[in-house]
């Protein structure tokens, strides 16, 4: 029994404890949320305080925005305002100003309604005068033709005849005048610029001084040129400058380029190749190098033994050079290095007659054409270009002059220059210098002779300089001044119409009266 009493005891005690502790905590915790609650209203009531003073703070920024925009504007408003009154001047000027030019017109209309009434009157007075003059002249027409006994269309006739022949002559005269003073500024150069042109471009000889033919031992050695793909035929091309043509015609390769040192490089490496056999890229680029530097010696050594021939000594080693490449230079299928020899020989005989300076002429005669060596790579005339050259390398005035007006692009001042064009005409003009034959050249001279007789009043005609001038003498008493005009002009157009031949033909006509009397 006390042990039951132990365990109820102890059990009212437990239950006890537990229901104090219950209350206990009940009581703590209703503490902490009433101290939770009073936490919450005051973080509430600052927060609500802070919203209000951020309120304020905004309301304050809003209108103090508000204000500083309201200013804003009312200072745009005034500047757009006051544009607008000056526009509204400007607009009022320009009001007044239309209304005075109004006026004006109002003003100019009214004198020419007035100007158009006065001509209308003058035109009718006008129109009267005029039947009044028609009927005059009527009577005037009929008074001459019953005076003079003929009619007016034999008077017109007669009048147009006259007339014709006045204004011919007159004619004559003007045309003469103003050939001769486009002549004085502009027919020189034009002639050395068509004839330079024509020269070293035209068509009929483009294919022989920019071609050249290299001959094969097969067909097979086409294939082989061209190569894989067309590799070997690029690689030549590239190393060369040249362009390869390799068509139809039989066992032959052509080499084109306007270059004559490209063309025979090309050459001397193509033949390399094919006498060779071994025909790759690297070995033509390796032939090609070779090539040049050969045919650089050769060209030095063509310079220097024409040097010696010529005679002249002391040239710039570069001068030397370019007169070795002239060898392959050629000027209306005439070689410019043997022409240019005979240029030198020439001036040297002709300067030891004159006893002028034979060595200098020599040396201004084989210097004269040195520009043809690059004129296919200098723009300019070949004689200007020379000039350059050699005052670039130490040439003395003299020869420089004589060079720059061997062509007359510069006016001839020295006994030099001028030996210098004869000895060039001389060797340029000579039969066969150029490859004509001798029945041809004096077929053309008699045609050109006959083509200046057949004209009414030509007496005798001449064909000189080799057929490059015509010297038509004419009789004095049957053709004036300017009718040997009218005739130059007619003979050089029949001589365009009727012949063909290289470079121009100067037509000159020569009307003299001669005087003769005999003392006795």
């Amino acid at each position: 029994m006390d042990s039951i009493y132990l365990a109820l005891s102890i059990l009212i005690a437990v239950c006890f404890g537990a229901t104090f502790g219950c209350w206990l905590q009940n009581r703590l915790n209703m503490k902490r949320v009433g101290g939770a609650k009073d936490l919450a209203d005051r973080i509430i009531d600052e927060a609500r305080k802070e919203a209000s003073a951020q309120k304020k703070e905004l309301i304050i920024q809003s209108q103090n925005e508000i204000l500083s925009q309201k200013k804003e504007m009312e200072i745009e408003f005034r500047e757009h305002e006051k544009e607008i009154k000056s526009r509204e001047r400007k607009l009022q000027d320009l009001t007044e100003r239309l209304d005075e030019k109004i006026e004006r017109v109002t003003t100019k209309e009214d004198e020419i309604l007035l100007v158009e009434k006065e001509h209308t009157q003058r035109d009718r007075q006008i129109t009267e005068k005029e039947e009044e003059l028609r009927a005059l002249m009527h009577e005037q027409e009929t008074r001459l033709q019953e005076v003079s006994g003929l009619t007016a269309e034999e008077a017109k006739e007669r009048l147009f005849k006259e007339v014709e022949a006045r204004t011919r002559h007159e004619s004559a005269h003007i045309i003469r005048v103003i050939e001769t003073e486009a002549k004085e500024t502009a027919d020189r150069k034009a002639k050395d610029i068509i004839a330079g042109a024509i020269q070293r471009y035209a068509g009929d000889y483009v294919g022989e001084q920019t071609v050249t033919a290299v001959q094969l031992p097969s067909e097979e050695m086409k294939g082989r040129i061209i190569g894989r793909e067309g590799r070997n035929i690029r690689a030549i091309e590239a190393a060369t400058g040249v362009d390869l043509i390799i068509d139809d015609t039989p066992e032959t390769v052509i080499l084109s380029a306007y270059s004559p040192m490209r063309r025979q490089v090309a050459r001397m490496a193509l033949e390399r190749l094919i006498q060779d056999g071994r025909i790759h890229p690297a070995r033509i680029e390796d032939i090609v190098l070779k090539c040049e530097q050969e045919l650089d010696v050769q060209v030095r050594e063509v310079g220097e033994q024409i040097t010696f021939d010529a005679g002249v000594h002391g040239i710039h080693a570069d001068i030397i050079r370019l007169l070795g490449q002239l060898k392959y230079r050629t000027s209306f299928t005439q070689n410019v290095l043997q022409h240019s020899l005979e240029v030198a020989a020439l001036c040297g005989m002709m300067a030891a007659e004159l006893g002028m300076d034979v060595k200098k002429a020599k040396r201004a005669g084989l210097l004269h054409d040195i520009g043809k060596a690059v004129d296919h790579e200098v723009e300019g005339s070949h004689a200007l270009i020379g000039a350059d050259i050699a005052k670039k390398f130490g040439e003395s005035k003299e020869i420089i002059h004589a060079i720059a007006a061997h062509h007359e692009d510069t006016p001839p001042e020295t006994a030099l220059a001028v030996l210098v064009q004869a000895a060039d005409s001389l060797s340029a003009a000579r039969p066969g210098a150029r490859k004509e034959l001798m029945e041809n050249y004096v077929k053309r001279l008699e045609d050109l002779e006959g083509i200046a007789t057949n004209f009414e009043g030509v007496s005798k005609a001449f064909a000189i300089q080799a057929g490059r001038e015509l010297r038509v003498m004419v009789n004095s008493e049957n053709i004036d001044d300017d009718a040997a005009h009218l005739l130059c002009k007619d003979i050089a157009g029949k001589i365009e119409d009727s012949l063909t031949y290289p470079g121009q033909i100067r037509v000159t006509v020569i009307r003299e009266r001669r005087a003769v009397s005999f003392a006795r």
